[in-house]
């Protein structure tokens, strides 16, 4: 956190990173590890109202004035009841005057993904104190910005004071701001949430979506797909406006107000559908690769659900993530590149069998039309005949 008048924090080229980085949960959220990126001020920060007045998001840098706009807004909305808070840190003043106007207004405060340095003296004014299982709070000592990039620390005293008095626990302060500037200490929510920094741990269908609070164009939304789906990247050359169309769908769930897992399980939903009306169109060799792809990825799938996800309901998406090591993503993507060289044909739909199918049986009976060699029937059991998908490959009558 700078504690420099006007001087914005770039906080990575940070040497040491004591803490997980990586998130836990898979999709549509950012790996902190792309956002602090070494020797670069971040964005300034946008701050908008979110769908239904409830929620303020606040994105990017806390620079000079962040909290004059965020005052500005508030007014004007004052049924407002929670700030979404993503940043990678600023101004100590800025984070610090943010936290009060959270106090003062009695806000909830919640962190979809990062919240770094001086954000945290904003999230811990919060009267709930919100973050999902891979949310990232990040602490480490003040510093003020010197020549050729060095960071000079300073003393932490204020900022030790503002932290006990938002209720953290002495020896959590401690540690947090013992971290030297250049470093950032990232605890896990356990630790949070015993030093009295948390309150809360939501899951990602709890509250409404945070992910394009940035950018919430199409092209925001068609960034926000590729990461959570990153096989759609196939799509993107060949036919993008398969690709347009599931980001605009994605955008408009984003802007109703639903939750991330909503919105992910809308993604990977429509990304499975695209594949297989590609995979439709593809030759019987192509299906055929399909057809072994997803045998494998039911054999490592793990569990009888997402065994059934794959060879009943025809989620691709899932075979591919199947397979260990990122094998299952390469060969789908590589059997993709080839189907999209086809003519597109619409997804089919969903029709499940009516009975319980075991994974063993859905294994089996696809080995057994691979076995066969039969291109139409294993057509039809891969990608549905008269709107069936996957489901109905798993039960083909005998002959």
């Amino acid at each position: 956190m700078a504690a420099g008048a006007g001087v914005g924090l770039a906080c990575l080229g940070l040497v040491g990173l004591a803490g997980p980085l990586t998130p836990a949960f898979g999709g549509l959220s950012r790996d902190i590890e792309t956002v602090l990126t070494p020797d670069s001020d971040g964005p300034p920060a946008r701050v908008t109202l979110g769908p239904g007045g409830r929620d303020v998001r606040l994105w990017g840098d806390l620079n000079d004035g962040t909290a004059e706009r965020l005052r500005r807004l508030l007014d004007a909305h004052p049924g407002v009841t929670r700030l979404h808070l993503t940043s990678d840190g600023g101004l100590v003043d800025e984070g610090a005057a943010i936290g009060e106007l959270v106090a003062a207004r009695g806000l909830s405060t919640y962190v979809p993904d990062y919240c770094v340095s001086a954000c945290t003296l904003a999230f811990v004014r919060g009267r709930e104190r919100i973050i999902m299982g891979d949310s990232r709070l990040g602490f480490h000592a003040p510093y003020e910005p010197g020549a050729f990039g060095r960071m000079i620390q300073v003393d932490a005293s204020e900022e030790r004071g503002r932290y006990l008095a938002a209720g953290l626990e002495p020896a959590f302060v401690d540690q947090a701001l013992g971290t030297p500037s250049r470093d950032i200490w990232i605890p896990d929510p356990a630790r949070l949430r015993a030093a009295g920094v948390v309150t809360r741990v939501a899951d990602p269908g709890d509250l409404p979506d945070s992910t394009l609070d940035d950018d919430d164009s199409l092209a925001g939304a068609r960034a926000a797909s590729l990461r959570a789906v990153d096989l759609l990247s196939a799509f993107a050359a060949r036919r993008p406006g398969v690709l347009d169309g599931i980001a605009a769908r994605y955008r408009e769930s984003y802007r109703q107000g639903r939750s991330e897992g909503d919105g992910l399980d809308l993604i990977r939903s429509e990304a499975s559908g695209a594949l297989r009306a590609a995979f439709a169109g593809a030759d019987d060799a192509t299906v055929a690769s399909l057809g072994r792809l997803i045998l494998d990825a039911m054999a490592a799938s793990g569990s009888e659900e997402a065994c059934r996800a794959i060879g009943r309901d025809g989620d691709l998406v899932t075979a591919a993530e199947a397979l260990p090591e990122g094998g299952g993503t390469r060969r789908m993507r590589a059997l993709l590149d080839r189907a999209l060289a086809g003519p597109g044909l619409p997804a089919p739909t969903v029709h499940r069998p009516a009975h319980a199918v075991t994974c063993i049986d859905l294994r089996r009976r696809l080995a057994g039309i691979l076995d066969r060699g039969d291109p139409a029937r294993l057509r039809d059991a891969l990608l549905g005949r008269s709107g069936r998908r996957l489901e109905a490959s798993a039960l083909p009558e005998e002959p």
